[in-house]
């Protein structure tokens, strides 16, 4: 899914675990140089076929030079049969030993997202990323789909493992052995990649980041179409312009903002926040700072489950107050198109596929949501029962924000509270996976909160020296300082502690408000 904002570069490499590194470039003598780029250049021959479950291909490799930004690194560029497309970059020196895997958005289809790569790079990461079986645009068309089974079972699992099973691979031909420690980040698609992982693949990876996952794409298609009918009047003109959208985030700020003890329009836990929009319909005469009848119908809608004639779910679960800004600004998002989410149900989710001249108006809500039973069999990520993955040593970081526009924060609550009763209880569950939930962060990065946060070295210092992230330091930085991805990461506006769900921080009444040191932990209304 897209990531909205200015500063979609650094929130795309930040969800992934990554801080800005502040290291120099390294130069190599000629000499060293030519040994390095013939090293990289022999990787291109690699017989790669035989990987047991993974036949790979190596189309190019070749050595990229070191410049003020990156070290050197081996760039190849392949795929795994049939169809899988892979871009991996190998340190020409000094890797680390450990091998990390990123993940994807919306619907993938690049290799774009190797970008999420350059700081682990600098770090002494070997890392990879897919393009999950097929070329397209992130969040628009899915006709690649469309009676294509081989391209919807790579996208829905396949992809991420033999991606895996291929990378490990070239790590070993390049440097004669394989990783110590293997890594996978993702949020969003990449958040149900990494899930995926750990349910299925509970032995590709000792240690896996999970942000924000798409865990059901038809619930999260299906609430987009409900937003993009509620957001539209009759006529096709958007309800909300920016001067609405910012009144009713104020308006939730006022009313919710003191729930964290301190007045910093944050909100701590927004389930504890209750807001009415029809309170804030403009009174006769009155045009500006109020909401019209039709604005205030359409805001309840967003805060509500949505419901068939016999009362099951039907889409994601509810969004919360303080994401207004994020999903009532998304007039113009591809995610708010039609080829977003009526692509996904004619191309893939209704099986048999209904096909281009399927439209959503022939979607029945009470009875359609039923069919995605044989979709979901191939894509659902939402196995609680992770015990292999924990007997297997793996540790997992799960983390959520509170004001996402995409996947419902609540879903991935639900999700967790059953991985505990599946694991037996809160204390087993915590022993190798721990969520954190994050104060006005928007679908993987961005929004006021303490939205950045070095998800990487925390889950490595768990895997690697057995310490548990009891909490997480989270940091904000103005917009002017997020910029360009250049910014200083020990002058940010202000920390918050993150601490594992169900705890919330809490401003202690006293000390620097813009000091993580200042809060405290408390429990949450579980």
């Amino acid at each position: 899914m897209r990531i909205p904002g200015a500063i979609a570069l650094a929130t795309f490499c930040l969800a992934a675990g990554i801080w800005p590194s502040m290291a120099q470039a390294q130069t190599a003598s000629p000499g060293a140089s030519t040994a390095l780029s013939a090293k990289c250049e022999a990787l291109a021959a690699e017989d790669l076929a035989g990987i047991p479950d993974a036949p790979t291909h190596l189309n190019s490799a070749k050595l990229i030079v070191a410049t003020a930004d990156k070290p050197a690194y081996c760039e190849t560029e392949g795929y795994v049969a049939p169809q899988v497309g892979i871009l991996m970059w190998l340190p020409a020196e000094g890797w680390n030993g450990k091998f990390l895997q990123v993940g994807c958005g919306g619907f993938c289809g690049s290799l774009a997202w190797i970008g999420a790569c350059e700081e682990p790079l600098k770090k002494g990461y070997a890392c990879i990323t897919t393009d999950m079986g097929h070329r397209a645009k992130e969040a628009e068309g899915v006709e690649w789909a469309y009676n294509n089974p081989q391209a919807v079972m790579d996208f829905a699992y396949r992809a991420t493992h033999v991606t895996a099973l291929a990378g490990k691979a070239i790590v070993q031909r390049y440097y004669g052995r394989r990783p110590d420690r293997s890594y996978f980040s993702g949020c969003s698609c990449g958040g149900r990649q990494a899930l995926v992982e750990a349910e299925r693949f509970p032995w590709d990876f000792n240690g896996i980041i999970v942000g924000a996952p798409g865990m059901n794409y038809p619930d999260i298609a299906l609430n987009f179409a409900q937003r993009a009918h509620f957001l539209y009047s009759p006529s096709g003109a958007p309800l909300f312009d920016s001067a609405a959208i910012r009144f009713l985030n104020k308006a939730v700020i006022a009313k919710c903002d003191m729930n964290d003890g301190l007045k910093d329009g944050q909100i701590g836990d927004p389930r504890l926040c209750t807001f009415d929009p029809r309170a804030y319909v403009c009174p006769p005469g009155a045009t500006a700072d109020c909401l019209t009848p039709a604005q205030a119908d359409a805001a309840v809608s967003f805060y509500s489950e949505h419901r068939s004639a016999s009362g099951d779910r039907v889409g994601d679960r509810a969004f919360l107050p303080g994401s207004e800004i994020s999903y009532l600004g998304m007039n113009d998002n591809p995610l708010m198109k039609r080829t977003f989410y009526e692509d996904f149900l004619k191309y893939m989710a209704l099986v048999p596929n209904p096909g281009p001249a399927w439209k959503f108006e022939n979607f029945d809500p009470d009875a359609d949501y039923k069919r995605f039973g044989l979709i979901q069999s191939l894509f659902q990520a939402d196995n609680p029962d992770l015990h292999q993955f924990k007997e297997a040593g793996g540790k997992l970081i799960f983390y959520h924000g509170w004001a996402d526009a995409g996947p419902s924060p609540l879903t991935s609550i639900a999700f967790y509270k059953t991985i505990e009763r599946t694991m037996g209880g809160r204390a087993a569950t915590e022993d190798f996976l721990r969520l954190f939930m994050v104060p006005d962060m928007d679908h993987c990065g961005a929004g006021k909160g303490p939205w950045v946060i070095d998800y990487l070295d925390y889950l490595e210092k768990w895997v690697e020296k057995a310490k548990a992230p009891d909490v997480m330091i989270g940091a904000h930085f103005t917009d002017e300082a997020m910029s360009d991805h250049k910014f200083d990461p020990a002058k940010p506006k202000f920390t918050r502690p993150i601490f594992p769900y169900p705890l919330r921080a809490q401003y202690k009444g006293k000390g620097d408000p813009n000091s993580a040191a200042s809060f405290k932990p408390v429990r949450s209304d579980d």
